[in-house]
């Protein structure tokens, strides 16, 4: 019943069923992690390749950042501006009946991006500071900053790898290394699935 009634269900209520999921799975999880662990604490899932480790960043996905107050709000901007052209690409996609795989592929990326800006633009304002205790959701005496001023969530965690690059190595010769360094969260990985299917997929997607 269920498969028959995806195959009827059209594009765009796909679409946005997969936008809301993410947005959801993400959110929940973000605010799960705010209001349960402190910047810094960390639970082992499988070994040590596995890690829910949280930090916050006020920057890009993966915990890349702009550096200063104005470097933030002008992120956090570019972020607006980006979603709104990401959101009026992707209903034009929908409404010219284009390639379901792009529609879909634009989703995640549409969903990753709005979902990371939600925590930019209001988390300042709805929890506390995380430093040493568990926010609090709606603190009684505001929170730790203002309107387009808050931190990204990120948790998941993947040193797979930890190595040193032998000593004829250019550069980075007998330093160590972790692969796979970067936090992030679902969202970050909601835009890479997005891009990365684009860029494999490209000459199909684009047929046309």
């Amino acid at each position: 019943m269920l498969k028959s009634y995806m195959l009827r269900m059209t594009v765009a209520k796909k679409s946005l069923i997969l936008v809301i999921l993410i947005l959801v799975i993400d959110q929940v999880l973000k605010i799960w992690v705010k209001t349960h662990m402190v910047l810094g604490q960390e639970y082992r899932i499988i070994g040590d390749w596995f890690i829910i480790h949280f930090i916050e960043n006020n920057g890009m996905a993966f915990g890349m950042e702009i550096a200063g107050e104005f470097g933030k709000i002008l992120l956090t901007i570019f972020r607006i501006i980006a979603i709104t052209g990401i959101g009026l690409y992707l209903r034009y996609l929908i409404r010219n009946k284009t390639h379901t795989g792009l529609i879909i592929c634009i989703s995640l990326v549409f969903a990753g991006a709005l979902g990371n800006i939600i925590d930019s633009v209001f988390y300042g304002m709805i929890f506390n500071e995380s430093y040493f205790k568990t926010a609090t959701l709606f603190p009684s005496d505001g929170g730790y900053s203002s309107f387009l001023h808050g931190k990204v969530v990120d948790m998941f965690y993947f040193p797979i790898i930890k190595s040193r690059f032998p000593d004829w190595f250019p550069f980075w010769g007998s330093e160590s290394f972790v692969f796979f360094r970067p936090v992030f969260n679902i969202a970050d990985a909601s835009i890479t699935t997005g891009v990365i299917s684009i860029l494999v997929f490209q000459r199909k997607l684009f047929n046309k």
